[in-house]
């Protein structure tokens, strides 16, 4: 885990992470691809994060479990936030000068269409096993 700092686009939102995990994960779900375009790629922040410019931050309960956080000035993807925990899920992007990214988890994986594939060997978990897991948090 390190420590990183990034901003939005337009610089109106910094953030700084103390423990970015570069094992990355992947997510096929549909509100992943929606908001995105294309499958979330996140690294894992815990809670020791710290933003600045919030004011500039507008975030959605796009699930019974998280939210999702972007700039209202330039539309940044910033965050996925769980409720419960507290934890935040950034996009990896974010982080380019982040050493040692291995893709390691990919979710909703029976969700992912059939016009990509990664050749990557990652842990796997399908919708039934993601809602499981979750319905403790509801």
């Amino acid at each position: 885990m390190s420590q990183s700092e990034t901003n939005c686009l337009c610089g109106a939102v910094k953030i700084t992470a103390e423990d970015v995990n570069p094992k990355f994960t992947v997510c096929h779900c549909q509100s992943c691809r929606s908001w995105g375009g294309a499958p979330f790629f996140a690294v894992q922040c815990g809670t020791k994060v710290k933003i600045h410019g919030e004011d500039h931050v507008k975030q959605y309960e796009s699930s019974a479990w998280a939210s999702r956080g972007f700039c209202k000035e330039c539309g940044t993807h910033l965050f996925f936030k769980f409720k419960q925990s507290g934890e935040y899920n950034m996009p990896v992007g974010l982080f380019p000068n982040l050493a040692g990214l291995e893709m390691d988890m990919q979710y909703f994986s029976d969700a992912r269409p059939s016009y990509y594939c990664f050749k990557n060997e990652t842990k796997e978990m399908t919708t039934a096993e993601i809602m499981a897991h979750f319905a403790s948090a509801l």
